[in-house]
């Protein structure tokens, strides 16, 4: 999948869960959500331009979540 289109749906997520009062919570809920309804190949490659550097695009909320769940969100294998 497109790096950029997968940036993209992910800050939706995060639009989503920026309202959410309690930062913590929206961290664990878009880590949840990525989680629960993407694609173990979707999960590795966000990781993946994330950890190198190139999601500069991401929202601080996404990015903060991904950095902080990195472990949780990264498939087995």
């Amino acid at each position: 999948m497109d790096a950029d289109k997968l940036i993209q749906m992910a800050n939706r997520i995060g639009e989503f869960f920026e309202a959410w009062p309690e930062r913590a919570e929206a961290l664990e809920g878009v880590a949840t959500h990525l989680r629960k309804f993407w694609d173990p190949r979707m999960r590795r490659e966000l990781l993946a331009r994330v950890e190198a550097g190139e999601a500069e695009s991401l929202t601080s909320l996404v990015r903060e979540a991904v950095t902080t769940y990195r472990e949780s969100l990264r498939p087995p294998g």
